[in-house]
């Protein structure tokens, strides 16, 4: 009975992926160089799911606003994620920048930089340089072509894509419920292929650590722990207290959350990629009791709009550099610096290391904090994206639900007995999960 048991709590995927964690960390820190060399089974884990990621939103999207058959909510859903995404972010800045004043990592450093080698930031400068305005912000979203914007994974391209499409089969009606029906099962079958691809889940997050201690060292944590630290302590903070708040309107606490999502919080912690679990984050909040089209819109788009742990980061990275290089910065400065991140932050993607682009196309925008200070983040900046990654898991999961216990759309009943399944350890794989993502939609 107790062997059982054990066997049991060892299929279940956050103990593996823990596991794989921990094998990881003790890989990358006894043999650094055979860790170093683990990326690339990392980096395939994440492009297995990546590539499935473009047709399985569309799918979503297009079969829930079919099914709704009402174009007005399509449009109401959509304005409520805006204001909540714009909110919370704003929230998230500003929770950072307050930190970091007061706690003041960078003080006393004294760095000069005019004598830091920036060679090494170079390629996150490059990327970073050229137009990051509203207008090209908008015309961005606006594919080529509809075959290049599935070809390049663009979320918002695939997304607006997506909506056209289920208006058009709003529309067409009956004419159209024969191609709605295929597109779902086509989602179906994508789905069947992420249980697969989820058995690899500890082997990426395993080698994914391994690569992050095996090439950086543990070493480069304590150069630069008191920004680490603000950095996490922040994140926890906002993370029991605001999104805390927000997931106790929802009818679904913190505690339920984590308890429900585990296996993926566990993943992108080894793998700094959200994108990694995001078709398993659609299939569960689905199953949780959140309508199809508010999951289908709010949790792809939340992925660009809605970067909480990456806000975070951004705040108190520019203002620690500051610090650091005795770059004086009045409220006034930082106000600036605050509204230009509010641009900026929208534009961080779900993969690792995009907050670091992010943050260059900030520092180089105001011309006030120096870019060259970035050096002084890059041995750290691996450790922290694991902070800023899970914030972002989080706060979209929050968000997602809270804009359907917002709309309506939110079944807190089927939420009750779906924690309970996974209470009693009758639905606790990726399988489970991916199996049952059709549950029947919420009705107003």
């Amino acid at each position: 009975m107790t062997k059982s048991i054990k066997f049991r709590y060892l299929n279940q995927l956050y103990v593996q992926v823990l596991v794989g964690i921990v094998v990881g960390g003790l890989i990358g820190y006894f043999w650094p160089q055979v860790g170093a060399s683990l990326q690339p089974i990392a980096d395939g884990f994440i492009k297995l799911i990546k590539m499935l990621l473009s047709p399985i939103i569309f799918g979503t999207v297009v079969v829930g606003i079919a099914k709704m058959n009402n174009i007005k909510e399509v449009g109401r859903i959509g304005v409520k994620s805006l204001i909540y995404f714009e909110i919370v972010s704003s929230l998230a800045l500003v929770t950072g920048l307050v930190v970091v004043n007061v706690m003041q990592p960078g003080a006393g450093m004294n760095i000069d930089a005019s004598q830091i080698n920036a060679a090494s930031i170079s390629s996150y400068v490059n990327a970073a340089e050229g137009d990051h305005g509203f207008a090209k912000f908008v015309l961005d979203i606006i594919p080529t072509t509809i075959v290049d914007a599935f070809a390049k994974g663009a979320m918002l391209q695939v997304i607006l894509i997506s909506v056209l499409m289920g208006v058009a089969m709003v529309h067409l009606g009956e004419r159209g419920k024969p191609l709605v029906n295929l597109i779902d099962i086509l989602l179906q079958g994508l789905f069947r292929i992420v249980a697969m691809v989820m058995r690899l889940a500890p082997l990426g997050a395993g080698a994914g650590i391994a690569f992050t201690i095996g090439k950086y060292g543990i070493g480069t944590i304590w150069s630069l722990g008191y920004l680490m630290l603000g950095v996490y302590v922040t994140t926890i903070f906002f993370i029991v207290v605001i999104l805390g708040s927000i997931a106790w309107w929802s009818g679904f606490p913190l505690t339920q959350f984590f308890r429900y999502f585990k296996d993926e919080i566990f993943i992108v912690l080894g793998t700094c990629s959200t994108e990694a679990v995001m078709p398993q984050m659609l299939a569960k909040l689905e199953r949780l009791g959140c309508e199809k089209t508010v999951v289908g819109m709010v949790l792809p788009t939340g992925y660009t709009f809605n970067a909480d742990g990456t806000s975070i980061y951004l705040s108190m990275a520019a203002v620690f550099v500051a610090q650091a290089t005795n770059t004086d910065l009045s409220l006034a400065d930082q106000v600036v610096l605050l509204a230009v991140l509010l641009l900026t932050s929208k534009g961080s993607a779900g993969v690792a290391g995009a907050g670091f682009v992010t943050l260059a196309a900030t520092l180089s925008s105001i011309h006030t904090v120096p870019v060259a200070g970035l050096v002084l983040l890059l041995g750290v900046d691996r450790f922290m994206n694991e902070a800023r990654a899970v914030t972002n898991l989080i706060g979209n999961g929050v968000a997602t639900i809270a804009i359907a216990k917002w709309d309506e759309a939110f079944d807190q009943q089927q939420a009750k007995n779906v924690v309970q399944l996974h209470r009693e350890g009758r639905a606790t794989s990726a399988d489970d999960v991916l199996q049952t993502n059709s549950a029947p939609a919420v009705t107003h």
